[in-house]
């Protein structure tokens, strides 16, 4: 098992290609690569999406906190050798619960896990809690298609 790390800000940039407005973490505390990742957004009245999700009674989109779950779920595999700054992608998830709302002022505190990771595949948990409740939850599965790209068929023939 490699060594864990954590990432500011500036080290999230470094390992993912997600930028303001549309980074949904804002550091990752503790990253144990190929293994699993914890990390956070802090929520503030300033996020863009509270103004209009909803007016009057603001929350975060229950797809954005997915998103932050698999942002911080990809760090997992992108700080494996080679991988940093490379692109992946979400391709599913399924068992997605949302428990609470997410509110301005609140961190999101996100845990996420690797079940497997192999030939550019990745099936991952994951959970994000505020104030240690569970407000949402999901399984999902990413990509990195310059690794899936290298199992094409007739891929070594180029």
């Amino acid at each position: 098992m490699m060594e864990s790390m954590a990432l500011d800000l500036n080290g999230v940039h470094e390992y993912q290609q997600n930028r303001h407005p549309y980074l949904m973490i804002d550091a990752a505390d503790e990253v144990v690569p190929g293994v699993s990742a914890k990390g956070y957004k802090q929520l503030t009245q300033d996020d863009w999406f509270f103004e209009v999700h909803f007016p009057g009674d603001p929350n975060m989109p229950g797809m954005l906190q997915i998103e932050a779950m698999v942002q911080l779920g990809a760090l997992m595999v992108l700080t494996l050798p080679g991988n940093k700054g490379k692109v992946m992608y979400l391709t599913g998830a399924t068992n997605v619960k949302f428990l609470r709302k997410v509110l301005p002022g609140e961190r999101l505190q996100l845990e996420t896990k690797l079940i497997s990771w192999k030939r550019g595949l990745g099936k991952c948990t994951g959970q994000g809690m505020v104030a240690g409740e569970i407000a949402c939850k999901a399984d999902f599965n990413i990509v990195m298609p310059d690794i899936l790209s290298e199992y094409r068929v007739g891929a070594a023939e180029k």
